[in-house]
């Protein structure tokens, strides 16, 4: 649908954007239609986000903070204008992105969806014996919870091999435990209780002793004339570590919690999370957590069967919400799933349900590829939710490359032509059908093909899975051809991820690299993570004979206000906190004597400030150009080597650790949907370097969904039939070709359908 640009007599049903000049974006104007669909498109770094997400989604969510009250703006520094001349006709926008919902360990699908609400309220009506109210059945409440786990469904132990070497005395060293090497105030405080002969190794302490030193409570004890607090080893690593937030403690501490907490299932409640009186209580045979447990799709039956007249218009209710999970492709998942497991994907279409059912109309819907972790069977489902909310009279905003949702645009938006200083331009706006005409390079690649492997490699090897049951596998074994490129294909809860990452993940020369969050604070940027920024501070300091030291944010040469972060963080207690150049440096991060210091004309915040492309014209050989290649190979030329890690896309993650892997002696490299994010013209790039891995001598094991890269592959690993119960088994094993030929499972026919186009 090609519509005007902004004719007086239709100009309100456009979201007219003027001069916009956020990060890349070249002085963009363009009008949006309300009340359709908008898919925008572009290489990766085109501008699309900064467009979308970061002037138009930014803009409207300042408008709606505005209109808080004297009191609320009180305690709210202003939120800056994105950098536009101009946005007229805005509604309050939405949006669905692909954040991980938190690693909040309370917060299950059911929660997140208020499904499990619902099905409260049903079992504190209907369940016999009746328990109580709702509460009694929320293990988010003490009279719901179970007492020994309290309500989290599992108890956390400690590994003493992780804490102690039991071969050695206290005097040498037998604490591994962090800040309690020998002579530091921890270690004195156990040493000084005089409870323990210092010089005994451990493993000589008689029963009371040992008891003593890793399980007694604080208790006050005399020694001398002072009086100390003693408490056990294991006492004292649970206060000081176990019962603080993971995510903020340092690097190292972090690591020696992984390695020493040990989570079992909760004995007294068997993991469910419940107290007795809420397990008691059943309906039609069933206690709440057998509910919450169940399939998603077969909960929606057992609700259906619920008759009970009392209850109608609430089963009615969670029945709907129940089919919209299983109608999104998420009918695999249960209610008591957590919330901080579901992958990017999952997490964005279970917000996209709880939208569904609103009631609210005239809202800008904004989301950020929809479609990932979707195979494409599953990717017709996304699009009739994206319709259904368009058709409900609101605008949908869509930032996506899969042509199947380019092909059901009321609208397209193509930006470009490159990405970083070379794109943030508009290339096009009109329909799908102008777009094909077009001479953009989405308009050239929407009907862009990969042909199967007319020769495929032969394996050097196997590498054999056995018995694999992890989730929904059903004793699944097959065989992972060595030498060659391999993909395992299926729909969204096949079991895939169950397989690879299951089975795979702690073998000896595998390297495993997904799209999970990046280690790291807001100050982590590609530079200090690839290891980048070392040889580019030894650079600096060599011209200008300083320390290196000046030149890293994180330590002399660090802005003293924003201490080198370049942005002023409020925390806003109870809404999201809010960001704001730091005035001091005005966002450079460094002090201004440091910046003074100059390499090749360059100032290091300057350099910072350079796409992975630029700095490789500026850094043409050496250590700090081997790396900047390896970000180019994997398709990162346009990150700016200061960009924060926090802004990266789960592709843009992915394929930031591929380039640190690359410089591994692995044999085996599992990738995780590398494609996500990926423009089509970008899908090649991606393809040609996994060949320059296998062809290097190694093993490279693809989950993938883009039929491109199942195309390309030497050998396809199928899962299904279906998802959740329904899959869990190898439905194919064999060439790409084979599948095509003589295959048909639901990635045979949609692969066919691809190569056959």
């Amino acid at each position: 649908m090609q519509l005007p640009a902004g004719s007086a007599a239709d100009s309100h049903d456009l979201i007219e954007v003027r001069g916009a000049r956020e990060n890349n974006l070249a002085a963009v104007s363009v009008d949006i239609p309300k009340r359709r669909l908008t898919v925008f498109t572009g290489v990766s770094g085109s501008g699309k986000s900064s467009l979308v997400f970061g002037t138009i989604a930014a803009e409207s969510q300042r408008l709606i903070n505005e209109t808080y009250s004297a009191f609320l703006q009180s305690f709210m520094p202003n939120l800056s204008w994105p950098d536009v001349d101009s946005l007229r006709n805005l509604t309050p926008a939405i949006v669905v992105d692909q954040e991980r919902m938190g690693a909040n360990s309370r917060s299950t699908v059911g929660t997140a969806t208020d499904a499990y609400a619902m099905l409260r309220i049903v079992f504190s009506r209907l369940g016999n014996p009746s328990v109580g109210g709702a509460g009694a059945f929320s293990f988010n409440l003490a009279e719901g919870m179970c007492p020994a786990c309290e309500g989290l469904g599992r108890v956390s132990d400690l590994d003493v091999n992780e804490l102690v070497d039991v071969e050695k005395s206290l005097n040498g060293g037998a604490i591994t435990v962090p800040n309690f090497a020998v002579d530091t105030w921890y270690w004195q405080s156990i040493v000084g209780s005089g409870l323990f002969d210092p010089d005994v190794k451990l493993q000589d302490f008689t029963p009371a002793q040992w008891e003593d030193f890793l399980h007694k409570p604080a208790t006050k004890i005399k020694v001398g004339s002072n009086n100390i607090t003693y408490e056990g080893l294991i006492v004292k690593v649970r206060r000081l570590y176990l019962a603080k937030d993971r995510d903020s403690m340092q690097p190292h501490i972090r690591a020696f919690i992984d390695r020493a907490v040990t989570f079992t299932t909760c004995a007294e409640c068997d993991g469910t999370r419940l107290n007795p009186a809420a397990l008691s209580s059943r309906i039609a045979g069933r206690n709440i957590a057998e509910c919450a447990a169940m399939q998603i799709s077969d909960l929606a039956e057992f609700i259906r069967d619920i008759g009970d007249a009392s209850v109608a218009p609430l089963t009615g209710n969670l029945r709907d919400l129940l089919d919209s999970l299983v109608e999104i492709g998420l009918g695999y998942l249960s209610l008591d799933r957590e919330s901080a497991t579901l992958s990017g994907g999952e997490a964005q279409r279970v917000k996209m349900v709880r939208h569904l059912g609103s009631s609210l109309s005239d809202i800008t819907y904004v989301f950020d590829e929809p479609t990932v972790g979707l195979h494409p069977h599953d990717i017709a489902r996304m699009n009739d939710l994206l319709l259904r909310l368009r058709d409900k009279g609101n605008t949908v905003l869509v930032v996506e490359h899969k042509p199947e949702t380019i092909a059901v645009a009321d609208h397209v938006i193509d930006l470009g032509p490159g990405a970083g200083a070379a794109g943030g331009r508009i290339c096009y706006t009109g329909d799908l059908a102008g777009l094909r005409r077009s001479d953009t390079l989405t308009g050239r690649h929407l009907d862009h093909r990969v042909r199967l492997r007319e020769r495929t490699r032969t394996p050097t090897g196997q590498l054999p899975i056995r018995g694999a049951d992890l989730h929904n596998l059903r004793d699944v074994s097959v065989d992972i051809p060595l030498g060659v490129l391999t993909v395992v294909t299926g729909v969204a809860g096949s079991g895939k991820s169950s397989l690879v990452h299951g089975s795979l993940q702690r073998r000896d020369g595998v390297v495993v690299v997904d799209q999970s969050p990046i280690r790291g604070s807001r100050r982590s940027n590609p530079a200090t993570y690839t290891g980048l920024l070392d040889p580019v501070r030894t650079a600096f300091a060599k011209a200008n004979g300083v320390k290196a030291a000046l030149f890293s944010a994180n330590s002399e040469g660090a802005c003293p206000t924003c201490k080198g972060i370049g942005l002023v963080y409020t925390d806003l207690a109870m809404m999201a906190g809010v960001a704001s150049v730091c005035e001091q440096c005005e966002g450079r991060r460094f002090t201004d004597k440091v910046l003074t210091y100059r390499l090749r004309g360059r100032n290091i915040s300057e350099v910072l400030g350079m796409s992975v492309a630029q700095a490789r014209d500026f850094f043409p050989s050496g250590p700090a150009r081997v790396i900047l290649d390896r970000m180019a190979d994997v398709g990162l030329s346009y990150l700016t080597l200061g960009q924060p890690l926090t802004t990266l896309s789960g592709g843009e993650r992915q394929r930031l650790k591929l380039a640190i892997r690359m410089a591994d002696k692995a044999s085996t490299y599992v990738l995780d949907e590398p494609t996500t994010g990926l423009h089509l013209a970008d899908v090649d790039q991606l393809l040609a370097l996994l060949d320059r891995l296998v062809d290097a001598g190694n093993t490279v094991l693809v989950i993938e969904h883009h039929q491109a890269v199942m195309a390309h592959a030497d050998w396809l690993i199928d899962l299904g039939p279906g998802a959740g119960h329904d899959g869990g088994r190898i439905v194919f094993t064999g060439t790409p070709a084979d599948l095509v030929a003589t295959s048909d499972t639901l990635t045979a026919r949609h692969l066919r359908e691809y190569i056959t186009r």
